[in-house]
């Protein structure tokens, strides 16, 4: 038996991205920062982990206006490795498929764009906006 869960939280390191499928299915990608404390000589310093993530579905359309660069939020979901080819160099990369998003950032560093429930965490497709 293997577990495939990760939980993250960071700053949005850009806008997201709303695309669809051929099939009509809404794709949302977006980068989270997430520091990691290193020890360099004598000090601690903040080493930054960039994160692609990607959601799927209705809630992807719904919230995808919300994510912009700079944000604070929490991730849980699973983690994907893909591989492909590119001007004949293969490439591969590992990512968070996103099954839960939560807003942290404080009610005054939001934009007046954010939702009301910033700290709503969306299990299912309904959203509560």
């Amino acid at each position: 038996m293997s577990i495939n869960r990760v939980t993250i939280s960071g700053n949005l390191t850009r806008d997201s991205e709303l695309r669809s499928t051929q099939s009509g299915k809404s794709v949302l990608q977006f980068g989270v920062a997430v520091n990691e404390r290193v020890k360099q000589g004598d000090q601690w310093v903040d080493k930054p982990n960039f994160i692609d993530c990607t959601m799927f579905g209705n809630r992807a359309e719904k919230i995808a206006q919300y994510l912009k660069k700079g944000g604070k939020v929490a991730i849980e979901g699973k983690l994907r490795w893909s591989q492909w080819e590119k001007n004949g160099e293969k490439r591969s990369k590992v990512e968070i498929i996103v099954d839960e998003i939560e807003f942290m950032s404080a009610r005054s560093e939001q934009t007046t764009s954010q939702p009301e429930y910033y700290e709503a965490t969306y299990y299912d497709e309904e959203i509560p906006f």
